[in-house]
């Protein structure tokens, strides 16, 4: 599922690039470079974590934490991230302790590298959320040969041809484990609510769901930031997607209503989105990426006048780009996850014929 999300999110546009109009980007084009470490603000500090693929980065922060400090996000278990952090470490925190290492969700973009990072740190404390943790754990350890008949049933419902299903086949069931390092046993639990004192600040765990299920946000009202990984990105809607595991479930609606709390927050906190630069202007943003989801929902709607339509049928009103085989299985959640809310909402029926799945307006 996660590895599926990494692999397919490619391209700084990503796959659902939106309008960052009315944001205020303080830093402009002024990125840290490989190997360094640019200082937002007393205490906090931004580093680009280079992938590979277009999407080339997910930022990395480095928060004084008394004594020792707290690395928030990692990067894939990768040569290529593992030696971006063997510079930094090497260079700008030489001498220095990571105690802590805090991963905002489970994608392996964002935690592929926290094992290790805590073994070299002799055990530093990894601290998640709960469901987030255990979704890593458990797909860590979901290595089978062969892909499952459920998952195999779910592409046909979602209406793949023979070519698709035959790349799905051959891409195999799950490899996330080859993108992340082991794990440790333990783990520091966080939730929605809690206060984390970091360095001499509180921060303030805020949690979303829609594009991992209980994802980590952090916010210091006392000086106006909040760290918001994945949940708010400034160029892109993160990937919303249904998956097998998740059928019954509400994916877009989890997202929808997380955006609705994230709006309860200050206007004026500088938002550090898990990619792209930092920048103001939440409220905003978090208006844009509603709409854009709200209005794809009523342009599958509108596509329905014709007649009953499966996952693939929608992907030409939903997407901004061909979608072909590199990115048909996150094109084919973040579909299911806009029928499924159709359906919900009682605006769409679903009907099985053939073990494809068709929807119909009401």
């Amino acid at each position: 599922m996660a590895t599926a999300y990494l692999r397919t999110l490619i391209g700084d546009e990503g796959l659902t690039p939106t309008s960052s109009a009315g944001l205020t980007f303080p830093f402009g084009d002024r990125g840290p470079q490989p190997g360094e470490l640019l200082s937002l603000m007393d205490g906090i500090r931004w580093w680009r974590v280079p992938m590979s693929g277009p999407l080339k980065h997910v930022n990395g922060l480095i928060l004084d934490d008394g004594p020792d400090l707290l690395a928030i996000d990692t990067g894939t278990a990768s040569p290529r991230c593992t030696e971006a952090w063997r510079t930094i470490l090497d260079g700008p925190l030489a001498g220095d302790r990571i105690g802590r290492i805090l991963c905002t969700h489970m994608h392996p973009d964002h935690v592929g590298l926290a094992g290790w990072l805590s073994r070299k740190f002799d055990d530093a404390a990894i601290v998640m959320t709960r469901t987030e943790w255990l979704m890593v754990r458990m797909l860590s350890a979901d290595a089978q040969p062969e892909v499952p008949e459920e998952q195999i049933a779910f592409w046909q419902g979602a209406g793949w041809d023979e070519e698709q299903m035959a790349h799905g086949k051959a891409r195999g069931w799950s490899s996330f484990g080859k993108a992340i390092s082991r794990m440790p046993v333990c783990y520091t639990r966080i939730q929605d609510g809690d206060v984390m004192r970091i360095g001499g600040s509180d921060w303030h765990v805020v949690t979303g769901s829609g594009h991992s299920p209980e994802h980590a946000c952090l916010v210091d009202y006392d000086r106006r930031v909040l760290v918001a990984g994945d949940q708010v990105l400034p160029k892109i809607s993160s990937n919303v997607s249904m998956h097998v595991s998740q059928t019954n479930e509400d994916p877009l609606g989890d997202w929808l209503r997380s955006i609705e709390r994230f709006k309860q927050l200050p206007d004026d906190l500088l938002v550090l989105p898990g990619h792209g630069d930092p920048f103001y202007g939440l409220h905003t943003r978090l208006d844009a990426l509603r709409d854009e989801h709200l209005d794809r929902l009523d342009a599958i709607v509108d596509l329905m006048a014709a007649g009953p339509v499966s996952a693939t049928d929608c992907f030409k009103v939903l997407f901004r780009r061909p979608i072909g085989l590199d990115v048909i299985g996150m094109a084919t959640g973040e579909a299911l996850a806009h029928l499924r809310r159709l359906e919900l909402e009682g605006r769409a029926v679903r009907e099985e014929r053939d073990g494809v799945w068709w929807f119909a307006r009401v």
